[in-house]
């Protein structure tokens, strides 16, 4: 399998802390440059769309999920010197479950529902319970 050469240029990517019954999903990256990681359901956004409909379309893709986007939850930056291979700048967004169960698509290979204060013992992204902590605050 070839691995694609990362664009020469920043990436802009969104995610969804979602909430549903005082939980928040993480789901674990099947894949490099992440693989084996807990993360938020997202991905990138592609031209001519807006943020709020790559996040909605993205956890749809990736999970099967609808949910009601509440706001901005921050922001977090990696670099290829971070070893993800590309520049993406990723907006992660607090989120409410509406409907559907979950169904994994390819890019995800587990799924929990956690506490957002019971994160010990699961690999995460860098920064990961701070974006947590501040979209649970705008909940």
């Amino acid at each position: 399998m070839t691995v694609p050469t990362p664009p020469r240029h920043p990436q802009l990517a969104v995610s969804a802390a979602i909430f549903r019954d005082g939980k928040t999903l993480l789901v674990r990256r099947a894949r490099a440059p992440a693989k084996g990681v807990y993360t938020l359901p997202g991905g990138r956004v592609e031209f001519g769309e807006s943020l709020h409909e790559a996040l909605a379309r993205e956890v749809m893709e990736e999970t099967g999920l609808s949910m009601a986007i509440i706001g901005l939850a921050g922001w977090r930056e990696v670099l290829p010197a971070q070893g993800g291979g590309g520049h993406y700048v990723i907006l992660p967004f607090a989120a409410r479950w509406q409907a559907g169960e979950i169904k994994l698509n390819p890019e995800l290979d587990d799924f929990q529902w956690r506490v957002p204060d019971a994160l010990e013992g699961l690999p995460l992204t860098d920064g990961l319970p701070d974006i947590i902590a501040a979209a649970r605050a705008l909940l």
